[in-house]
């Protein structure tokens, strides 16, 4: 090829796992080239057998990428796939006699990340080529509106199908992929969303593409969304473990073994799905010390408990409790969050019920069900809720963390034996997220 006639980016040295001596990379073989579109970039991911040298630059005119491997050779079953997203084509052979080299045909001009990632999961070496628009638009935030009087805003639901793209969740006995399911089931609570009165529903990923956690929640604070649901489908060692769960962010412990093994795994989505080692941001500790002001978890808990009590009249729940584990996806300090786990995709019966529509859709509707419930009980203001059901608000309660019947009887000026009547109790046991009727006079 000709000399490039863009400027050189530097050379990108791949870095070398602790425990591989003398700091250069080896000879290696690369097996697999992957392509993944979403709307913000375009992901080249390519299998190798270890660490690597490469170099990559530009060239214009037309725009194009180019990838140099040094040392290193293509597998009998290597491919090129198909080009998408901001890639027009993809060219691979050798280099002289050691190298390889892949041209990536550009349909406009990028700004590419590079980097390597170390073995994950069921994963090994990869090599992750990130591209950026150019010349993309600026981020506009969305900005809260300033209400004509007399008007309300519908309240805004930021609904996260788990896992996408590299990372495919959990995988069932019968090969279906944990981010399939939670995008369908997304885009189905999204369209129920939509059409429900005072809601409206954006999601983070419409499509089969990888987002770093702290992406995710993030989406949902640039929108001031009222609130998170994150969507996922269980799976557990055991095969016969069923039933959905709706859970919320400790920041302390978990509430069981379990509950501390799923969120270790949930958590290393971010490695399986492809983080650049250089540019995290060790942001979690502050965003944890923001939530000691506890009102964005004591909502998330409210919402929660909502949702678990309409999900039980679908189908089984695994605990009668909302549950709570130190989940990065749940971190948002502002934005009340709750993750659902639809059912065990573990689990085989529990997997064709996750790949049926009509039984998709029921778990909607019931998740629905619940956030709807909430903002009945507790519309925030301005609000289509808080016009349509904020008059009669202060004859209903939602039970907070904490609260016991007899403390919320003397709030309200009734008697235990006054609520227990109204809310036909068998005993004085409240759930955080309940909602009670309150007796007038």
């Amino acid at each position: 090829m000709r000399t490039p006639v863009g400027t050189y980016l530097r050379t990108l040295l791949a870095f070398v796992l602790a425990g591989v001596a003398g700091g250069t990379a080896h000879a290696a073989e690369v097996k697999a080239l992957r392509i993944w579109a979403g709307p913000e970039y375009t992901r080249a991911v390519f299998d190798v057998s270890g660490p690597l040298d490469y170099k990559l630059f530009d060239l214009s005119g037309p725009d194009r990428l180019v990838l140099d491997l040094r040392g290193s050779t293509f597998s009998g079953s290597y491919g090129t796939p198909d080009a998408k997203g901001l890639l027009k084509a993809v060219r691979s052979g050798k280099q002289g006699d050691k190298d390889l080299r892949v041209v990536f045909d550009l349909a406009q001009g990028v700004r590419p990340k590079s980097f390597l990632l170390p073995p994950a999961e069921k994963l090994g070496y990869r090599l992750v080529l990130d591209l950026y628009p150019k010349n993309a638009p600026p981020v506009v935030k969305t900005i809260e509106k300033v209400l004509p009087p007399g008007s309300s805003r519908n309240v805004l639901v930021t609904i996260d199908a788990g896992h996408g793209g590299e990372d495919p969740g959990s995988i069932g006995p019968s090969g279906t992929h944990e981010k399939i399911i939670t995008l369908a089931v997304a885009r189905e609570l999204k369209r129920l969303l939509d059409k429900e009165p005072g809601m409206s529903a954006e999601l983070t990923r419409d499509g089969d593409y990888f987002i770093p956690h702290k992406e995710r929640y993030q989406k949902a604070r640039d929108a001031k969304a009222d609130l998170f649901v994150s969507i996922h489908a269980d799976a557990f060692t055991k095969p016969e473990a069923r039933g959905g769960s709706v859970w919320v962010l400790s920041p302390r412990g978990a509430t069981s073994e379990a509950a501390r093994w799923l969120a270790d795994r949930e958590n290393r989505a971010d490695l399986v799905g492809g983080v650049s080692l250089d540019t995290r941001e060790n942001t979690l500790a502050a965003v944890l010390l923001d939530l000691s002001q506890g009102a964005t978890m004591e909502v998330s808990q409210s919402i929660a408990g909502q949702v678990l009590a309409s999900m039980r009249k679908v189908g089984p729940t695994h605990k009668n409790h909302v549950e709570s584990a130190n989940f990065i996806v749940l971190r948002s300090p502002d934005v009340p969050s709750i993750l659902v786990e639809t059912a065990f995709i573990s689990n085989p019966a529990e997997e064709k019920r996750l790949k049926n529509a009509a039984e998709r859709t029921k778990l909607a509707e019931a998740i629905l069900e619940g956030i709807r419930n909430y903002y009945r009980m507790a519309p925030p203001p301005g609000t289509w809720f808080a016009a349509n059901f904020g008059r009669d608000k202060a004859s209903r309660h939602v039970v907070s963390r904490g609260e016991t019947l007899s403390v919320i009887a003397a709030r309200h000026g009734t008697s235990v034996t006054a609520l227990r009547s109204a809310n036909k109790l068998a005993r004085d046991d409240v759930r955080v997220g309940d909602v009670l009727e309150i007796p007038q006079g």
